[in-house]
């Protein structure tokens, strides 16, 4: 199937904090892949959906809806119902990757450094209140604390308790974007991104991007909307760093059974220890996200979102197919995960310095 004749649609917005940025992703896809001769035309993520694809009869649609429902599997179960194929991962995997207790679970498990963290229902607060809740876990927390609503991205609701006096804000202002919150141990270090792009040949880890910031904090305003942020591409690391980092990527990339395209965030601490952070199925494509800069300092930009939708046209779109052996693995892991659920829960809770190696399971050093 020649280039021409490939309709892409690209599916962005939505309901979600994240519209802004999610819109701005989806034109500069578009735009990058009209000019290489696509016939890609980008729709609002809304009650219009199913009569736009209707319409247009896309060969591959690609989700760019950021947050909620357009990376937590919601919208890939969808596609897959409607049967057209389309960008990133399947429903399960959307839905493991996107909850940041989960993937920090199944990737701890597996052997990688991730910072300790408690993740709590804002339902636990209504029914026993606030000041008891708090009361309850203030005494065995480690601060500084970073505080994050448990799922959603571009650092949206993220923000740093210094002591008990500010976790009480930090919560109230990440539960105003999501249902569950979670309390990760701060590490003092860099953030570096490891773009993954995962086609015919497997997962290929394109150059880390570090980004830093004049305060230290990578937020919202600092990634979209001022322009104190700096980016290294590639990072500032030893070679032997970036090998390391890259292959970190690659495995949870593989670990929490990704395709075609993922971020994986980490901090680098000054011991050189690589702290996995987050894992993202629909990365940020605007002109200062993190995968276009790893991708152009690849070789182009352009290329790489050819090159996804080509593959992803080739690879079809039948409902219910059986994934690869290669895409099970996650789900192994996954049992491994379910079966030590309940021990993982009960040290969660305890947080403390002592069982820091529960999650940070090995010295990459």
């Amino acid at each position: 199937m020649s280039t021409d004749s490939l309709k892409v649609l690209i599916v962005a917005g939505g309901l979600t904090h994240e519209r802004d940025v999610s819109v701005r992703s989806g034109r500069r896809v578009a735009n990058s892949l009209i000019n290489q001769g696509f016939d890609a035309k980008v729709v609002d993520f809304d009650q219009n959906l199913p009569s736009e694809i209707s319409a247009f009869g896309p060969d591959v649609v690609w989700p760019l809806v950021h947050g909620s429902l357009g990376e937590d599997g919601s919208l890939q179960s969808l596609l897959e119902g409607v049967g057209v194929p389309y960008v990133g991962s399947t429903p399960a995997q959307a839905m493991l990757a996107s909850n940041k207790p989960t993937a920090k679970a199944l990737v701890g498990a597996a052997g990688l450094d991730t910072p300790g963290w408690i993740a709590l229902p804002q339902l636990l607060f209504r029914q026993l209140g606030a000041h008891n809740v708090l009361g309850m876990i203030n005494s065995s927390l480690t601060f500084p604390l970073v505080v994050k609503p448990s799922s959603g991205g571009s650092a949206l609701g993220m923000s740093r308790a210094q002591d008990p006096g500010d976790l009480r804000s930090a919560m109230v202002d990440a539960f105003s974007y999501e249902e569950h919150v979670m309390l990760e141990r701060f590490i003092d270090g860099r953030d570096i991104a490891v773009s993954v792009v995962d086609l015919e040949e497997g997962p290929i880890a394109l150059p880390p991007v570090e980004v830093a910031t004049d305060d230290g904090h990578y937020d919202y305003d600092a990634r979209y909307t001022t322009d104190e942020s700096e980016y290294f591409v590639p990072a500032r690391l030893s070679n032997d760093e970036m090998t390391d980092v890259q292959a970190a990527a690659i495995q949870i990339h593989e670990l929490l059974g990704l395709r075609d395209l993922s971020r994986i965030d980490f901090i680098v601490d000054d011991n050189g220890n690589f702290w996995f952070i987050d894992a993202n199925v629909s990365p940020g494509m605007t002109d200062t996200s993190l995968f276009p800069q790893a991708a152009e300092a690849t070789g182009s930009f352009d290329e790489i979102c050819a090159a996804i939708v080509r593959y992803v046209a080739g690879r079809g779109g039948t409902p219910g197919a059986r994934p690869s052996f290669s895409r099970l693995r996650g789900f192994r892991v996954l049992s491994v995960f379910l079966v030590f659920h309940e021990h993982l829960t009960r040290s969660m809770w305890k947080y403390r310095e002592t069982l820091q190696p529960l999650y940070s399971l090995r010295d990459r050093r």
